[in-house]
């Protein structure tokens, strides 16, 4: 089992990094803000867990160990799979996850896209005595904007300068009406706004 991965960072993309150990490049697929502090051609240090499938072997890839466990935590959720527990972590901090795991709150969990409302009440059902201690988190308007400084480190992380990543963020904000989506959604807009899709 891959507890961690840590070496030189050889590469990143829209959904994953590539760190080499020992001269082997390891792919592993991370959250926007995971890949947002990576630079190329720097040492890092990322927790990581191995999904094994029958036809895959998969390495998803975590700022910290917090990270990691709630990771691990929601795929024992019946219909969570590493995509989506992913997703549930690209959307919101750990903190935000367990206190709406713990209080039952669907509305935050549904905004992770993938959970509906009978699968965020299931995921309570499921999960709530098993997050352990819940962490104060501020309100929801503590994380108004946290989003474009998300998609602005990750576009810098991807090579482009502060100057375009600044014009992508603004261009993006710009299309939003109503709820803001997912971070990777607003990444990939921005990635292709600038012309350039991977």
């Amino acid at each position: 089992m891959i507890a961690s991965v840590a070496g030189t960072v050889a590469s990143i993309g829209a959904d994953a990094a590539v760190v080499e150990v020992g001269g082997v490049g390891l792919r592993l697929l991370c959250a926007p803000g995971t890949l947002a502090a990576l630079r190329v051609g720097q040492q890092a240090r990322l927790s990581a867990t191995l999904i094994v499938r029958e036809d895959s072997l998969t390495l998803f890839g975590f700022a910290d160990d917090d990270e990691k466990q709630l990771f691990e935590l929601l795929l024992t959720a019946s219909g969570v799979g590493p995509k989506l527990a992913q997703a549930a972590l690209s959307v919101h901090t750990p903190d935000v996850l367990r206190a709406a795991l713990s209080h039952g709150d669907v509305s935050t969990l549904t905004q992770v896209p993938g959970i509906g409302k009978k699968g965020a009440e299931r995921m309570v059902l499921e999960l709530r005595d098993k997050v352990g201690p819940v962490a104060a988190v501020p309100a929801q308007g503590g994380r108004p904007q946290a989003w474009t400084e998300q998609v602005r480190q990750g576009l810098v992380g991807l090579g482009w300068s502060q100057a375009q990543a600044d014009q992508a963020v603004t261009a993006v904000a710009e299309t939003i009406d109503g709820p803001t989506p997912p971070v990777p959604v607003l990444l990939k807009q921005a990635i292709r706004l600038l012309g350039k899709t991977r």
